[in-house]
């Protein structure tokens, strides 16, 4: 098993509807280091490619990376880049990015030029972004730094410019060896991220894992919220550590129809807090990423507290809306 830590540059439509649906972002230059089992560097890979889709470089991506049209129309086209890069990267490998855009749009460019999909589902990979945070800013692990903050806070040497894709997936797995490196990395690198440009199919090809601090489900594809929420295993609380029913303190309920939370208890291990995200798919139905966690007495307070918050927003609604009925009826007279 090998890393494949990689980096995109892709190019755009100059105006909104000159923009193809099925290729919003061309992608223009990949960059990769192969790492080993043990994260040593055993390969590079870098090219450029000649756009198909838009022949004018976007003023915001020429800002950034400074690559001329012309230089492009010298290179090869997506398909024999992308073939080249594949046969690169071997089998059995787990890709690693910074952040989680690049997996998505490497596909989505896959899909367009008719390759075979990389995976069936959701596909597992690091998101070196993320374990940074969970390294070096477990206080405040869901804020998110530029590659280059996290290459000045390590002290890495700059010794080629970062916004290039070659640069930016050279700097990401240095991130990485330093990641690996650190007394908790074997625990950590078990936090695999998931891409879901694919979700699951059917009920089998559904995501459930165990993490150390929390359990993630990603479901298959719904109709709609109603219809996912129905579900036996959307709406279940289950206890992750011992897999035994627990007692539900607070039923599912949402502040905002995007976000849904619940409070539950198991007998032995405490609160469990459930978070729902409900995600559109490209055919406007729904698929459900849900996340349990055990919490302590303070943080289902909050909960609770969230709750009445989002009671209070729907009682102000229909408030609003009976003040507004009764005015139209007071106009009509």
């Amino acid at each position: 098993m090998h890393y494949i830590i990689f980096d995109l540059e892709w190019n755009q439509a100059d105006k909104k509807q000159n923009e193809d649906p099925k290729l919003p972002f061309e992608i223009i230059e990949i960059g990769a280091i192969k790492l080993n089992e043990n994260f040593e560097k055993i390969g590079e890979f870098s090219r450029l490619i000649r756009p198909s889709v838009y022949h004018t470089m976007h003023a915001i991506t020429q800002d950034i990376i400074h690559i001329s049209m012309s230089e492009l129309k010298r290179e090869q086209t997506f398909t024999p880049v992308m073939r080249y890069f594949l046969k690169w990267c071997g089998e059995d490998c787990v890709y690693g990015t910074w952040g989680s855009l690049d997996l998505t749009e490497l596909q989505r460019n896959m899909d367009y030029y008719h390759f075979p999909p990389l995976s069936d589902g959701p596909l597992t990979y690091l998101d070196v972004q993320k374990l940074y945070a969970l390294v070096y800013e477990p206080e405040d692990d869901k804020k998110r730094r530029s590659l280059k903050n996290a290459v000045e806070q390590l002290g890495i040497t700059q010794d080629i410019p970062f916004h290039r894709a070659f640069a930016d997936a050279y700097y990401t797995a240095k991130v990485l060896q330093r990641i690996s490196a650190e007394p908790s990395a074997q625990q950590l690198l078990k936090r695999v991220s998931y891409d879901v440009y694919r979700i699951p199919k059917t009920r089998k090809q559904e995501v459930h894992i165990i993490f150390d601090t929390y359990a993630k489900y990603i479901s298959r594809e719904f109709v709609d919220k109603q219809a996912a929420m129905e579900d036996r295993e959307v709406a279940s609380t289950k206890c992750y550590i011992c897999h035994k029913n627990c007692r539900k303190k607070l039923r599912w309920f949402t502040p905002n129809g995007r976000h849904y939370y619940a409070l539950a208890c198991c007998n032995k291990h405490g609160y469990i807090k459930g978070k729902i995200r409900m995600k559109k798919t490209e055919g406007d139905k729904v698929y459900v990423v849900k996340t349990l966690k055990l919490i302590d007495e303070e943080q289902a307070k909050t909960v609770q507290e969230k709750q009445e918050h989002a009671r209070e927003i729907r009682r102000q609604h229909r408030r609003a809306k009976h003040e507004q009925k009764v005015h139209e009826q007071n106009a009509d007279v």
